[in-house]
């Protein structure tokens, strides 16, 4: 766990908290009780304040955030120790005020942190008081030192021992569940967030796709009978046909769009994935977009795996994601293609590519809509692959590190008919 500056500002605020706390109890005790409290232990108390002030110089100055953490846990220990002497030791009150500490090294650190701070709270006290019980040190709390048994002396550190470690121990499992919490909600608005960009999107790839594609049609067509009837010099031809393949082009994209926003009835049959997957292969290689430098393997050959679901909706799934993988490998590599049943009603479906590999801020927005990695992309191929998948009630993940290549793995549930 990396400790963050809102994490010094926190534990800043519970010690003054917790301060406060006592300073305002012993000014209750002192005032409505015969009970008698030493001065030392008001200027001890007092003196947190000092050192909360350091610290919050400390946390201004904004550098070194676990080493601060560290030093403030570690001083409010020797702290804590010095209240805990001149109070009486096991006789007095204070000594569970090493708690605290362990409680916000768990928080503030990590859990091996509280940990350590548990022994050495242990150890401290544990030395104070046999020290205090063998004279080695002075008596310094109120009243008389209570003579008790060295058995009823070490099981009374005991205890405190017991106490001190189980409550690290209860903290850690506490604070881990929070952080398991706080990250599950944090992804879950990440996905919430690409849901509602996808939605949008789909709205306005449906208008615009309705706008576009039947003038599109009429313009291709239009071109191709002229060309075909008019007697044009080679120049002229050769402009006929940029402006067909470009209408082609762009007749892909609204396709994209179309698929992205799902509109119009989708006919489900018994499939087969490895079938698509060969023709989607095969057809990329007659496009021109694979060369001699890419090698596909992998054991998806091996397998016919049958699903339940749209053959043009996994042709476009594996389009898009094996044309990114193509663009990400431009001086060529290796794409791994697995088909696995990793239980009897789910399978993975695996892409890795040996590219240029993705930053984690171009991994993390991978599935937005328009978002593209590449200067000739229109952030559409992932925005739909997603969308498949997520119809399909799937789940898609993402692993690529810069230089490292990308593997994408796709775990679908096996549907029914």
């Amino acid at each position: 766990m990396i400790t963050e500056k809102k994490d010094i500002l926190r534990l800043i605020f519970i010690r003054l908290v917790i301060v406060t706390t006592l300073v305002v109890s012993a000014f209750i005790i002192q005032f409505s009780t015969e009970a008698f409290l030493s001065l030392n232990q008001f200027y001890l108390i007092l003196s947190f304040y000092l050192l909360s002030l350091a610290y919050l110089v400390l946390y201004l100055w904004g550098k070194f955030y676990t080493l601060q953490a560290s030093a403030q846990i570690f001083f409010d220990l020797i702290l804590v120790s010095a209240l805990v002497y001149i109070s009486g030791g096991l006789q007095g009150s204070f000594y569970f005020l090493y708690i605290f500490d362990i409680i916000a090294a768990s928080i503030v650190i990590s859990k091996r942190a509280s940990y350590i701070t548990a022994a050495l709270s242990a150890i401290l006290l544990g030395l104070m008081v046999e020290l205090m019980y063998f004279k080695v040190i002075p008596y310094y709390g109120p009243g008389e030192q209570i003579e008790i048994s060295l058995g009823l002396m070490n099981y009374n550190i005991f205890m405190a021992w017991s106490a001190f470690f189980l409550v690290a121990f209860l903290i850690n499992y506490l604070t881990e569940n929070l952080r398991r919490a706080r990250n599950e909600m944090i992804l879950a608005q990440k996905e919430l967030d690409i849901k509602n960009k996808l939605a949008v999107a789909g709205e306005i790839s449906a208008q615009l796709a309705h706008e576009i594609r039947n003038p599109l049609a009429a313009i291709s067509g239009s071109v191709q009978v002229l060309k075909d009837e008019l007697g044009l010099r080679k120049e002229q031809r050769e402009l006929m046909d940029i402006i067909v393949d470009e209408s082609k082009r762009v007749s892909q994209s609204i396709e994209q769009f179309l698929n992205l926003a799902s509109i119009g009835p989708k006919v489900f049959s018994t499939i087969n994935l490895t079938d698509i997957l060969k023709e989607t292969l095969t057809l990329l290689q007659s496009s021109g977009a694979m060369d001699g430098n890419l090698e596909v393997k992998g054991n998806y050959s091996l397998n016919d795996v049958r699903y339940f679901g749209n053959r043009n909706q996994f042709k476009q799934l594996f389009w898009n994601i094996i044309r990114n993988a193509l663009k990400a490998m431009p001086g060529g590599g290796a794409l791994t293609i697995d088909f696995n049943r990793i239980k009897r009603d789910v399978i993975q479906l695996r892409f890795a590519d040996t590219g240029i590999g993705m930053t984690e801020e171009k991994r993390e927005r991978i599935f937005e809509p328009f978002y593209s990695g590449f200067e000739d992309g229109q952030g559409l191929g992932m925005a739909v692959a997603r969308k498949i998948v997520d119809d399909y009630k799937g789940k898609i993940k993402v692993v690529s590190e810069p230089d490292k290549g990308t593997e994408i793995t796709i775990t679908l549930p096996l549907g029914k008919a």
